[in-house]
């Protein structure tokens, strides 16, 4: 069910970039290996691509594909120019990071006027999240809140036991209406909401669902 919902959630990123079509320039913050970054890349129409990512040695394969990468903790400022990208784009990033005002108002600094951010994130309000509080356990989407061992507070959580990088912790996850006044407080004009996966039901269902769907990515325009 997770990997169905992670590969609709893509989709739904490359819909709403296509939407936003032609870009000249692409940024990913959080660009990992570049292989999705690439993808998404394709899907902007996008002529030059830049990423930034936390991680040394993932932004190092990230460049081997060709794109211009800026090893950065998305905690601080983006290591860009102000108005210098048509696109941005983030995915399963916002709720790692501890400064979400800094990480909004920086996109926004660095988008050209009229240029799109794409951010997609894990729901806090999805229908697993709810039924898990429900219980007494935790959220799923904050399970792993110590880098000791993944799962905490809930035995149904994917990896529990494990232990992971601190990097990896949810700090902060959002819901539908969180996340899109979190936008507009920054002088973003959200323009469409995604939803994809609604466990345990079919995936495609959260497109329906999105204030309760798995993963949920906001489109927002720079005024």
């Amino acid at each position: 069910m997770f990997h169905s919902a992670a590969a609709l959630n893509v989709e739904n990123i490359e819909c709403a970039l296509r939407a936003s079509a032609p870009a000249e320039t692409m940024l990913d913050l959080g660009c990992d290996d570049g292989e999705l970054t690439l993808r998404l890349a394709a899907a902007a129409g996008a002529q030059r691509t830049v990423g930034v990512e936390v991680v040394a040695e993932r932004a190092e394969l990230a460049a081997a594909r060709g794109i211009d990468v800026r090893v950065a903790s998305l905690n601080d400022p983006i290591p860009l120019e102000d108005a210098s990208v048509d696109v941005v784009v983030s995915n399963q990033v916002i709720e790692h990071l501890a400064d979400t005002d800094r990480f909004v108002r920086e996109i926004h600094r660095v988008l050209r006027s009229g240029g799109t951010a794409v951010v997609s994130t894990e729901n806090l309000a999805s229908w697993h999240n709810i039924a898990a509080l429900v219980f007494g356990w935790q959220p799923f989407s904050l399970t792993n809140v110590s880098s000791m061992s993944a799962g905490l507070g809930n035995p149904l959580a994917v990896h529990r036991g494990d232990s992971f990088s601190k990097a990896w912790e949810h700090l902060r996850v959002f819901a539908y209406q969180g996340l899109r006044e979190l936008f507009e407080l920054h002088s973003f004009v959200v323009e469409d909401m995604y939803g994809a996966g609604l466990y345990p039901l079919p995936a495609t269902l959260g497109r329906r669902l999105p204030r309760h769907a798995a993963f949920l990515t906001l489109v927002a325009r720079r005024a």
